[in-house]
């Protein structure tokens, strides 16, 4: 692997997706790259949402659950607050390809990188 290992900060933004948020959720938790911030916002979920983030807590970086203004407000909520040297948005339901995405993706990256980006599969 390449010895640069930058930190990436995955968001997850979430209002009443108690039906799909686990699956997103254990996708990012079980990459295999170390080096992960993951923050999931929530839009005040009245559905259940919260219980299942309560069930992951241990493994999430940051949480909130607050009224916003909308998909681009939460958004832009998790950038404010994310820490990483790139950030990825994971949409509640969005899974990541395999447990090693991650370490594939950053495996051979220049250290001038300003951007990573790859497929969705649907």
């Amino acid at each position: 692997m390449n010895s640069v290992q930058p930190s990436i900060s995955i968001v997850t933004v979430v209002y009443n997706g108690v039906d799909l948020l686990e699956g997103t959720i254990l996708s990012v938790i079980q990459q295999s790259y170390p080096n992960i911030e993951y923050l999931v916002i929530d839009g005040a979920s009245t559905d259940g949402t919260l219980d299942i983030i309560q069930k992951f807590e241990s493994k999430i970086s940051t949480w909130i659950s607050e009224p916003d203004k909308g998909l681009y407000d939460a958004m832009n909520k998790g950038i404010k607050m994310a820490t990483g040297d790139f950030i990825c948005f994971m949409n509640c339901g969005d899974k990541l390809y395999a447990d090693d995405t991650l370490s594939k993706a950053v495996q051979n990256m220049p250290v001038e990188t300003d951007v990573i980006y790859g497929e969705v599969m649907l």
